[in-house]
Formats: structure tokens, sequence, C-alpha cells
């Protein structure tokens, strides 16, 4: 019977490129690699012949990909069950209001911040592929929309008096955002 650092060692390039393939994700192929090979050292000894020691480790697995999707399945909450409420028009008006208070506020920001915030949140463009359009990370991008954040919040506190989340009144010295109601 072969250990399980021997087994590690032929099949593991294999498995890892087996199970990407099937997962898309490579972190989450490390992850069930190594809750695989928890499966096999803890039953290797079951394994009563090695010529099927191949097709074992396969069995062992096809096992866990499908034990990742059915965790995924059962972890996906079904929306109507959450009874939420429903959204009115006038929710659907505040939204629109809110969005467009918060637009001159943004065009304030630096251009670094601006820039991202603007086609992030405006033109539905996803994070990624702003990072891919202007030649930055990922990371880079998060960064910036969160520092881009704060600074939003910091210029919106400074101009703003809003009282349990509902706008009362822009303050004399701001000159953009807020409008009275």
């Amino acid at each position: 019977m072969m250990n399980t650092n021997e087994i590690w060692r032929q099949f593991k390039d294999e498995l890892l490129g087996f199970i990407k393939s099937k997962v898309n994700d490579d972190a989450l192929a490390e992850d069930i690699l190594q809750e695989i090979f928890i499966k096999i050292h803890q039953k290797k000894n079951s394994l009563t012949n090695n010529q099927k020691l191949q097709s074992w480790v396969y069995q062992i697995t096809r096992n866990a990909i499908i034990d990742h999707y059915r965790k995924k399945k059962n972890s996906i909450t079904d929306i109507n069950a959450l009874n939420l409420p429903q959204e009115t028009e006038e929710d659907s008006a505040s939204f629109v209001a809110c969005t467009e208070c918060v637009k001159p506020f943004i065009l304030e920001l630096p251009e670094i911040y601006k820039d991202v915030l603007l086609k992030v949140t405006y033109t539905k463009m996803s994070q990624k592929e702003y990072a891919e359009n202007i030649g930055i990370t990922y990371p880079t991008v998060k960064a910036r929309i969160q520092r881009g954040r704060e600074k939003l919040k910091t210029s919106f506190e400074n101009c703003c008096k809003i009282i349990d989340g509902e706008f009362i009144e822009r303050k004399i010295s701001c000159s953009s955002g807020c409008k009275n109601k």
C-alpha cells in the first residue's frame, strides 16, 4: 500500500487540473484538493487492490466535487422566502434623487477617484472591466473605490445635514449636491 505522500506526488498535479476544469476557480480547486487528500489519508486502508488506486482516487475526487456543488446549491437561499418588502414608486424615486444628489460630489473628487466611481457607479462597468480598460490591477481599483467612497462620505457630511438617514438641509457653505426638499 502506498502512503499518502506517494499518492500526493503521483496525483496532485493531475487531480488539480481535473478539479479546476470542473469548478473554474483556482483557489477553490486548491481547497477541494486538500479535502480530497485528507479523505485519501483517512480511507487509504480501505483500498485493497493497489492496481485500482487511480480509479479509487478519481472516485473520491468526483465525490468531493459533487459535494461542493451540493453545499453550494443548499447554501443559496430562495429569495422569495426572505419576505423582503416590495419596492414602492416612492423608494425608486428616492433612489434616483439620491444618485443625482451624489453625482456632483463625485465630480469634485480628485480625478483618480472620480473616474473610477463614475464608471463603476453610473455606467455599470464592473471593477474588473475597469481595471483591464485602464491597465491597473483589480486590487488597485478596489482600493481607489474604497478611498473615493471615504472622501465622498466626508464631502457629503461636510455639506449636508442628515439625521437618521434622512436629508434635512444643505449647509450654507455647500456648493454642490443635495437640494432642499
